[in-house]
């Protein structure tokens, strides 16, 4: 098979962030189509996933790391288009899903070939974009981190986000017993239907209701997004031996502790980003996620929560939707 498939268009259609600010600084435009460098291949993208990293790159507070694209997008889903240099396995008209630095809200998309994974069967493209940027981050925080085990709990912020949905699923199929927070009635129920303990932030202070679920003995580890505050809230929640795992920071990134709780229950506080983390690393990821979540997929034990689609041009809809906190899952892009 050729390295490329018919002659690609000279310019394709790829959303741009015009200047840092709101969702309507995200301008639909013509640019050139990347070329794939060595190691690389082109993806013609059918669907990109939108994800809270989008928002804080389009506000001006997440940079892409050097020599990623200025086009914001973690992940897709297409066909491959052209193969780069020193390309080993994978071939043109190929479908497979991505994990990208950057470049995703685009026609046109280049991949490093070991962070590309195989459309799971049974799923359809706008499922398959909402597999990388959250299953990587979930299954390398909650059981790679955090250390997640069989008849241990996990508590989940944000348990209706794309994260806490996937977490929810993972943890449950890995016998994990699991409480989540929301902020909304419709939101603790969906959760519920996917196996989760609901606990309605706006409604009742989740430390409480932690202790009162564990009888007094806390989670094994909590997932958190929300930061700021809550980080001695967290503290409180937490067994003997827990840990807990930041991976984001909605409330902020700096709060006063009492560090007592730490040293008395020998608590870890751990944390990670994924962007910019070197291919080899994310490489061994996608391996591991291949052999123990993929399967997990395929059998339907678990899946991807798509709440809406927009196309590229709508992709301002879609971060208003993400930044009102209504969906519930994950939001795609379509090309």
């Amino acid at each position: 098979m050729s390295d490329s498939m018919a002659a690609l268009p000279a310019l394709m259609t790829a959303v741009e962030i015009s200047e840092p600010g709101g969702p309507q600084v995200l301008l639909a435009t013509q640019t050139t189509i990347p070329k794939p460098a060595a190691g690389e291949v082109l993806i013609e993208v059918a669907a990109a996933g939108v994800n809270g990293p989008d928002l804080m790159q389009r506000k001006g507070l997440y940079p892409p790391p050097p020599g990623a694209s200025e086009i914001p997008g973690l992940e897709v889903a297409g066909t491959i288009a052209e193969l780069g240099d020193q390309i080993h396995g994978l071939k043109v008209g190929q479908q497979v899903c991505a994990l990208v630095t950057g470049g995703g809200y685009a026609e046109y998309c280049a991949a490093a070939e070991p962070l590309c994974l195989p459309v799971p069967k049974g799923f359809d493209m706008i499922q398959a974009a909402a597999l990388p940027e959250t299953f990587f981050t979930v299954w390398n925080n909650v059981f790679e981190r955090g250390q997640l085990t069989d008849g241990e709990s996990l508590l989940v912020h944000g348990g209706s986000s794309g994260i806490g949905t996937t977490a929810i699923q993972l943890a449950r199929a890995m016998g994990a017993n699991v409480f989540i927070t929301a902020g909304s009635d419709e939101k603790c129920q969906f959760c519920e239907t996917l196996g989760a303990t609901s606990i309605n932030y706006n409604m009742e202070d989740f430390v409480e209701r932690v202790k009162q679920e564990t009888n007094g003995v806390g989670v094994n580890l909590i997932l958190d997004m929300v930061g700021g505050d809550y980080l001695q809230r967290n503290l409180s929640c937490l067994a003997e031996d827990g840990r807990l795992v930041q991976i984001a920071f909605q409330r902020g990134p700096k709060t006063n502790i009492n560090l007592l709780p730490i040293m008395l229950k020998r608590l870890t506080v751990t944390g990670s980003t994924l962007r910019p983390r070197s291919i080899e690393e994310k490489a061994e990821l996608a391996d591991r996620l291949k052999q123990k979540v993929w399967p997990l997929l395929e059998n339907g034990a678990v899946k991807p929560i798509v709440y809406k689609t927009f196309t590229l041009k709508d992709a301002a809809k879609a971060h208003e939707i993400m930044e009102s906190s209504t969906q519930i899952g994950k939001i795609v892009l379509t090309v």
